[in-house]
């Protein structure tokens, strides 16, 4: 008989995780030629039929969505109308001189130097930014700087066509008693191991402290077993980015024989239309191991297989 954990050590190392995020960015006609002049330094805005103007430049008017009758070259002055300190730096809300908006940026000063409705310029960078708006690198105080004036845009760049980018999202979690068992028995032994509900047989998987349904403390660890049935399938034959696999194959939601809940995972073909018939909610699967060296992780299972008949 396996016992839930009533204690476990809150020292136990973490398992770190990143979530990489790229993507492709299509700024717009008006962001693309406000991020094409940064290297030229000049800053651009857009002028609407109303006569507002709105820097940095947008595709549509903030008040009624209309498009702007033109763009143009907003000055490198402008007006503090609100502040706040984010880790020791100080991001500023800047109106600039004859616009409608303000737009943030930082404020390069110390907190106790600046205050709203004072008067600030843009200071460039030093480097080279490229098309990005860090080529500003900031605003500073500039109590005596002169109205600057809205100008025509004469000459403008093409705008910018798209954005590569990315985020990273880093992450470190806890295992706790029950995830650390489940992962100690996937490296160890080769074994799924689940925890039974509060008051059923079935295995809860992954494992966990409260029964889902009852909200009660769950039961004893329960080895399950590595054949299953498919409960919901989608057959994936289209590449994206970042796949790791090559189309086609399945994703299955699989509930595990001796468990109650489902997990998901991968179920490789070769023919499209022969899985078309086989992978199915109902059909019966079995795991397929690693024949490499067991991390202590999900993929420790290689891919589930039907079974034949």
């Amino acid at each position: 008989m396996f016992y839930a954990p009533d204690t476990a050590p809150i020292d136990l190392p973490t398992f770190k995780s990143t979530i990489s995020l790229p993507y492709t960015l299509t700024p717009g006609r008006a962001a693309g030629v406000f991020l094409a002049e940064m290297p030229n330094r000049r800053i651009v805005g857009a002028r609407f039929a109303d006569g507002t103007v709105i820097a940095p430049a947008q595709d549509f008017s903030p008040r009624d969505g209309e498009e702007p009758t033109e763009l143009v070259q907003a000055p490198e002055t402008g007006e503090l109308t609100g502040f706040t300190r984010v880790n020791g730096v100080v991001l500023g809300l800047v109106r600039l001189d004859g616009c409608r908006n303000s737009f943030v940026h930082r404020i390069l000063a110390d907190l106790d130097q600046v205050k709203v409705g004072q008067r600030v310029a843009v200071q460039w960078a030093a480097g080279d930014e490229g098309t990005s708006i860090l080529a500003i690198e900031g605003f500073v105080p500039a109590a005596d700087a002169a109205v600057g004036e809205v100008k025509p845009l004469v000459g403008a760049a093409e705008p910018l066509g798209v954005i590569n980018y990315a985020m990273a999202l880093h992450y470190d979690h806890a295992y706790g008693p029950y995830y650390g068992r489940m992962f100690d028995e996937l490296k160890e032994n080769g074994v799924v191991m689940g925890v039974r509900g509060s008051n059923a047989d079935e295995a809860l998987l992954p494992p966990r402290e409260i029964d889902d349904i009852t909200h009660k403390r769950t039961g004893t660890w329960k080895a399950c077993a590595d054949t299953g049935t498919i409960r919901a399938c989608s057959l994936i034959n289209v590449e994206v980015y970042g796949q790791t696999r090559q189309v086609p194959y399945a994703y299955a939601e699989i509930v595990l024989d001796g468990a109650s809940t489902k997990m998901i995972h991968v179920i490789e073909i070769d023919d499209l239309e022969t899985a078309k018939q086989q992978i199915k909610p109902g059909a019966r699967v079995r795991a397929v191991w690693t024949t490499g060296e067991r991390r202590g992780a999900v993929s420790d299972i290689e891919r589930f297989e039907v079974i034949e008949g």
